[in-house]
């Protein structure tokens, strides 16, 4: 008879993502705010260069 392993896998998620709340990341806090203003002076200064000559 084989052996059996005393490892244990962990289970499984059933493709959910599991985050954790521990965890920074190394990336730039940015609030909604400020993501809205900066999409915001992206668009007008992209209408800008589509207009001007």
């Amino acid at each position: 008879m084989a052996k059996k392993s005393k490892e244990m896998l962990p289970p499984t998620g059933a493709g959910l993502v599991r985050y954790f709340e521990d965890e920074e990341t190394g990336g730039p806090k940015l609030t909604p705010e400020q993501v809205v203003v900066m999409t915001i002076i992206l668009a007008v200064f992209c209408i800008i260069l589509r207009f001007s000559a």
